[in-house]
């Protein structure tokens, strides 16, 4: 998804010394805190604005936020079989893929500008030489996922062919080569006559849909819809994310991350705004359909470690895909670190399936909080601003019953420590301190 940048009006004014730098870093104010202990509202059936549609919910084949890699963010158009594949070794030889991260997905440029004298996608012969049967054969011997990409219009962001007028036929070439994951694009998608732009969108991603189930293979379907409409008010836009969550199992619902060619600051901006703009959207999410906020950064240059922390613990408590895109064939060992950090992927998979909450929010600064299934919850005290804080909240406030002490689990750390209720902690910079916090009755 390749939306423009274009600024979104604010929800509310940032204060204090840090709100410029917020500002001018892309971070939006999250909308209002919603009550500690509210549950999600599921998305309904409704279809486009104007009136509802009637259709069996695609099939839930994701009860856990998918997690995996894509070489977008870090290589773009810069793949290959070699590419893919050596990444797809990195991720078992690091452990990655045992904890999790089993899907790997070809994004933008794996295919010749033109189709087949039969109409058939035609894998690019000199980056995949031996085919994507070949490529998906390889990482099932390897215990992965094989995911690819394409899009709904004309063509595909990258200008190479997409599935206007092919829906069928392409989902049916995707199961004869065993993918297990489509990640469907929305460029280059005309407004067909007499519809509205939404409604256009709806009946397109509907009928790949239904071709995904006519094959019979289970794929699992990540939709992008909702990203085109994130400029359109918020109204059209969360109608569209609850006619996304009907059609496929996650869908990206804002603007791109950034990628390796762009600066630190630049990543940290993207890293930030795409983290403000998905914690608005925790009641539209439910267990097993997944707003999606796009890729891990951890691996990318210019960032900090307390940085790539802070996007992981992010997307762990706000229940996001954990989809690193990076070169892990030269990850560092603290980045591997980050991304391997299995208290914290135990928050982002914990089988209650909940999008965490913004439960209080100040000048630069977040705490969320996300109900685990055993009772628990994780509680993220986020310091968006470039000086250390101190930053406090309380086990009421983050929604936790009353008890007689609490339990904290800093799970970067793995420090524990007892509290009668007050969550007190120094935050530094651009850092995320992330809580497993448990009643002690």
């Amino acid at each position: 998804m390749r939306v423009p940048s274009v600024p979104r009006p604010p929800r509310r004014t940032l204060t204090g010394p840090s709100a410029a730098a917020l500002c001018a870093a892309g971070v939006l104010s999250a909308a209002a805190a919603f009550p500690a202990a509210a549950t999600p509202t599921a998305p309904g059936p409704a279809g486009p604005t104007g009136g509802a549609r009637s259709a069996a919910a695609y099939p839930n084949l994701t009860p856990k936020p998918p997690m995996g890699w894509n070489n977008w963010s870090y290589y773009m158009c810069d793949i290959d079989e070699k590419v893919v594949l050596g990444n797809a070794r990195a991720l078992v030889r690091s452990g990655l893929a045992a904890k999790g991260y089993d899907t790997v997905t070809v994004d933008d440029c794996w295919m010749l500008k033109q189709r087949d004298a039969r109409g058939n996608l035609v894998p690019d012969p000199a980056r995949f030489p031996r085919g994507m049967a070949h490529v998906g054969r390889e990482l099932h011997r390897m215990g992965l996922k094989f995911g690819i990409y394409e899009d709904v219009g004309n063509l595909t962001c990258e200008k190479y062919p997409g599935s206007l007028g092919h829906y069928q036929q392409d989902a049916d070439l995707f199961a004869k080569w065993k993918v297990d994951y489509l990640k469907m694009d929305g460029c280059n998608l005309p407004t067909a006559p007499g519809k509205t732009k939404e409604r256009t969108y709806h009946d397109a991603y509907r009928a790949v849909s239904q071709a995904l189930r006519r094959t019979g293979r289970d794929i699992v379907f990540s939709v992008s819809a909702p990203a085109y409409f994130q400029y359109g008010g918020d109204r059209v836009w969360h109608q569209v994310i609850r006619w996304s969550s009907q059609v496929g199992n996650l869908w990206r619902e804002g603007r791109d991350i950034a990628v390796e060619k762009h600066g630190g600051a630049k990543k940290w901006a993207s890293i930030t705004y795409n983290y403000a703009y998905n914690a608005k959207l925790a009641h539209l999410q439910r267990p097993g359909r997944w707003n999606d906020p796009d890729f891990l950064l951890a691996g990318d240059s210019g960032l900090s470690n307390r940085q790539i922390q802070s996007q992981m613990s992010l997307w762990a408590v706000m229940a996001a895909p954990l989809i690193s895109s990076t070169d892990l064939t030269k990850i560092s060992p603290a980045e591997l670190k980050v991304l391997g950090n299995r208290d914290i992927i135990a928050v982002d998979q914990d089988p209650k399936g909940v999008q965490g909450r913004v439960v209080q929010q100040g000048p630069g600064y977040d705490v969320l909080s996300k109900p685990l299934q055993n009772g628990d919850r994780a509680v993220a005290l986020f310091n968006a601003g470039d000086s250390a804080r101190t930053l406090s909240t309380t086990a009421k406030t983050a929604g936790l019953p009353k008890a007689g002490a609490y339990e904290l689990r800093d799970l970067v750390t793995k420090r524990t420590s007892r509290t009668a209720g007050k969550i007190s902690v120094r935050v530094p910079a651009h850092a995320t301190v992330l809580y497993r916090v448990h009643p002690v009755r």
